[in-house]
């Protein structure tokens, strides 16, 4: 009898921890809404993560941005490195300041599923979507000292009116996820935004930077924790560089000594080619 009594108590227990389960790991695909036929821990189906699309090949060594073809002609006025097969210098590293190290990012938002990825984050609520793309930015490969000086990860703030509406902060949630997969800490109270700001969506490159200007800034309890330290700004996505850019500022002035970018997804830049077998020069 006090076994089947201990039966009847735990089932209900059972019941609820299925339920759990399925309202946090719903059995259809948090991006296409299609059924999951496969049994995972993530709430993104194989097919939509297949359909990510790796960014494109060669890419600047220091910001990670798709480069020109090593056979394409040099843009009229390009100064010559000299050497045959060299690459005319990065159009995308000018936006960078000296103590940025290094820019990684998964995929270009342009194609694939990476868009839709990020929507589904930010926008939909499925918090749990930053583990699935926490997996493929952990992969990433940065310059060897990054990978070897690396101290933490700082998520990019959010304002408290815009983290409150969307319950989270979606940058957060990918450091979290990042954090267990590269083994370094997340100190996600580091930076914070002075003022809120508008939007970036339906900005200019130079409205974004005088938008964000001035807008983080450094918890004084905190600095000594960034003396001399190699921090890694993460972030959902990477438009032209401004908001992270005047993070990064923060940062340096509050004494770490440089800085990397990790983001999941890339916004293409006018100059990017969008073909492998065709070149686009930046006018």
């Amino acid at each position: 009898m006090a076994r089947l009594s201990m039966i009847a108590v735990r089932q209900p227990i059972r019941d609820l921890v299925r339920g759990l389960g399925s309202l946090l790991l719903p059995t259809a695909c948090a991006v296409c809404r299609r059924p999951r036929a496969e049994p995972s821990a993530s709430i993104v189906c194989s097919s939509c993560m297949a359909r990510v699309t790796p960014m494109v090949h060669p890419q600047c060594d220091r910001c990670g941005h798709p480069r020109l073809s090593l056979h394409a002609p040099q843009p009229a006025g390009e100064a010559s490195t000299g050497a045959p097969d060299a690459l005319p210098a990065c159009r995308w590293c000018i936006r960078l300041p000296a103590y940025v190290r290094a820019v990684r990012s998964v995929t270009g938002m342009h194609e694939g599923t990476g868009a839709a990825l990020v929507h589904a984050l930010k926008y939909d609520g499925w918090s749990e979507v930053a583990h699935s793309m926490a997996n493929l930015m952990a992969r990433l490969r940065f310059p060897d000292d990054v990978v070897q000086e690396r101290a933490a990860l700082v998520p990019l703030p959010l304002s408290p009116t815009r983290e409150r509406e969307r319950g989270y902060n979606q940058a957060e949630r990918l450091a979290t996820a990042l954090s267990a997969l590269w083994r370094i800490p997340v100190w996600p109270d580091v930076v914070f935004r002075t003022r809120n700001t508008r939007s970036q969506v339906r900005l200019t490159p130079s409205e974004r930077t005088g938008n964000v200007a001035q807008a983080f800034a450094v918890q004084s309890s905190m600095r000594h924790r960034l003396t001399g330290a190699h921090i890694v700004l993460v972030d959902d996505v990477l438009t032209t560089g401004a908001s992270l850019n005047a993070a990064a500022l923060a940062l340096s002035t509050g004494g770490a000594r440089i800085i990397s970018y990790i983001t999941f997804g890339r916004a293409p830049d006018p100059g990017d080619r969008t073909d492998p077998n065709v070149d686009f020069f930046k006018d």
